[in-house]
Order: structure tokens, then sequence, then C-alpha cells
């Protein structure tokens, strides 16, 4: 399972574009306002599972997709929040969006993804096909 990168291989915008905007070479990046939630994918005998670090985010916040062979998780969330303190009234407003995708490969079951979430962690659990998973392996015999 391989992340995919936004401007991988374009001939008009180079990798190092892509780092700017999604990377630490951001001063946005760098001030926390632009984050990309950090992932881990871990392989097992019988399915890939992608854990994505989502604290404060809610089920509904959330969307999973897969088109193409292409799981995206992508999230948006809009708060506003009013204080008031005697005369005055202060508003703020909270807006965070990411995406991250992801290629599977053919090995993968596409009609078994599940997805829960636990403790600001999103688990995507990803089942191989079972041809893949008992398929007998020949030994040769030198």
């Amino acid at each position: 399972m391989t992340i995919l990168r936004r401007n991988a291989g374009s001939p008009f915008l180079p990798d190092w574009l892509d780092d700017f905007f999604t990377g630490e070479a951001n001063p946005l990046v760098k001030a926390g306002v632009l984050t990309v939630p950090p992932v881990n994918v871990f392989e097992s005998e019988t399915a890939f599972q992608i854990e994505l670090a989502a604290p404060g985010l809610d089920k509904k916040d959330i969307n999973i997709n897969l088109e193409n062979d292409i799981l995206t998780i992508s999230a948006e969330k809009k708060e506003d929040k009013v204080t008031r303190e005697g005369e005055y009234t202060k508003k703020e407003f909270d807006y965070r969006n990411f995406s991250r995708s992801f290629t599977l490969p053919e090995i993968a079951d596409k009609e078994k993804i599940s997805a829960k979430s636990e403790n600001g962690v999103l688990i995507i659990t990803v089942n191989k096909k079972e041809e893949v998973i008992n398929k007998p392996k020949q030994i040769e015999i030198k």
C-alpha cells in the first residue's frame, strides 16, 4: 500500500512544490494552522490496517471513499465559538480539513473494508482477497 502524492509524476509541478504545501517548508504548517494527520500502515497475513490520528473529529466529520483502487480519507470540521463578556461579544471560527489518499494493491479485497474510531484514532481495515490468503505454496525439489 502506498501513499499517493498529489503532484507525483507531474511534468508541470515538481515534488518540492508539493512539499511546500504539505511539509515543513510551509510557514502555515510550521505555525500549526495547516496540518495533515500522521498515519500508520500495517500489513498482516490477512489484512492491511491504516491508523490515522483524528483527535477532535466526529464520525460525521470524516469521509472515506474508494474510487479506482484509491482509498481517500478526508475530513472537514467547522465550528463557531461565541463568547460574551459584559458588553463585548467575541466570535471565533475554527475550520479544519485534510485529505489523505492511498493506492490499494491488487491483493486488497475492495468489498471488505471496515472503519472504526477509537480514542481519537480512525482505524481502517482492508482485508486481503481469500485466494491470496489461502494460496497453497508449491515447493520445488532440486
